[in-house]
């Protein structure tokens, strides 16, 4: 059945996973890491490396300018707004659905202003005004769930039954949005792997990946050279392509409408893969006339 995700500017067809590309507008990201480097060079490296995982076959590109990896400190709005808006500027000239990941309303409505598609929230929009925000655009919404802040959240992690725990989150969320009467297909929901989960914990979540869709509504999942990868694999940040990988095709096994990676390339490949197995299973079992 098509499953359309209502953004600002496209209708999107989640029926099937689209790869979201991340892309860090940050100094200290080992995505754009070279060095010390001045606000021009980030926004140029930041707009070539928007331009690579589009060419890479990303069909969303998610923007980011603040850190939220744990123990990263939090960011100046005005700062936060200066990495962004040269990048924006150029992407938005793309056609391609454009997501902002904050979780300030100042800077999404700076970046609604502008044409932004999605809005990314790993606070799931309860920071004071961003959920009446959302009533004067019609842009897509990711709500995410996150135990404690960047800051404190893998010093005490989640205890006790996650799934539960993040089921109810979600449900809160969605139904704070019904009641500011947002439209549901405006909304993608988000486990928020890695963020205040012990390693048992993330992978509960992917086991049970399917009873977080409340009301049926898509997933977006985010495993890309994540912690917990690490833990189990006993390998770098950097060298986690392989595990993160197939942790995508796991989360789209279970139903995630969107994955969020690092790696393009290498995710649509895998996706490729994925679907063309699946149509073979549903081929087989089409009746015979």
């Amino acid at each position: 059945m098509k499953h359309l995700w209502q953004t600002t500017r496209f209708e999107l067809d989640v029926s099937s996973p689209l790869v979201m590309g991340i892309v860090n507008i940050t100094p200290d990201s080992f995505s754009t890491s070279h060095g010390s480097e001045d606000s021009h060079a980030l926004s140029a490296r930041s707009i070539e490396l928007s331009l690579a995982q589009m060419s890479a076959g990303a069909e969303l590109l998610d923007l980011g300018a603040e850190s939220t990896r744990p123990g990263a400190q939090a960011l100046g709005e005005d700062e936060e707004w200066a990495r962004l808006l040269p990048v924006l500027k150029e992407v938005l000239t793309w056609h391609i659905p454009v997501s902002v990941d904050t979780y300030k309303p100042g800077i999404m409505q700076r970046a609604l202003d502008m044409g932004v598609d999605i809005i990314n929230d790993i606070f799931a929009f309860r920071q004071d005004g961003a959920l009446a925000l959302m009533t004067k655009y019609s842009c897509g919404m990711c709500l995410m769930h996150m135990h404690g802040t960047p800051q404190t959240m893998q010093l005490s992690p989640m205890q006790g039954l996650v799934v539960e725990q993040v089921q109810g989150f979600l449900s809160e969320r969605v139904r704070a949005c019904e009641q500011m009467e947002l439209s549901l297909k405006r909304l993608m929901l988000d486990p928020g792997i890695g963020f205040g989960k012990t390693t048992d914990q993330n992978f509960a979540l992917l086991a049970r990946q399917g009873e977080l869709r409340v009301k049926g509504l898509p997933l977006l999942v985010g495993w890309s050279r994540k912690s917990s990868l690490g833990a189990v694999t006993g390998l770098e940040v950097g060298e986690r392509l392989i595990p993160s990988v197939a942790a995508a095709v796991l989360a789209m096994e279970r139903g995630a409408q969107v994955i969020r990676v690092h790696d393009v390339k290498e995710t649509v490949a895998a996706k490729a893969v994925w679907q063309a197995q699946r149509h073979q299973h549903v081929e087989s079992r089409a009746p015979v006339l």
